[in-house]
């Protein structure tokens, strides 16, 4: 895929860390910003995806399930008792 150009604003002292992590990495600048950046998004859709799960399982289970669980509880341990271990 064709790289598209832009230019960023860094902080002179950010630009010095980069540049040098670049060069220990043997990268250019624009693949460590990609690299980054890639990351990033990467995190943010983790991030997202949390929620979204959190979401999904913090409800607590209704009246009726609670009488629903608690009747096929007794259910079970009845027949597990009518069992030959």
């Amino acid at each position: 895929m064709p790289g598209v150009k832009t230019a960023i604003s860094l902080e002179e002292s950010l630009f010095h860390q980069v540049k040098k992590l670049a060069s220990d990495m043997h990268v250019s600048r624009s693949k460590l910003f990609t690299l980054a950046v890639r990351d990033f998004l990467q995190k943010q859709e983790n991030k997202k995806l949390l929620t979204q799960l959190n979401a999904a399982y913090s409800d607590s289970p209704s009246e009726e399930e609670k009488t629903i669980s608690k009747a096929m509880h007794n259910k079970q341990r009845k027949i597990a008792e009518q069992e030959s271990w």
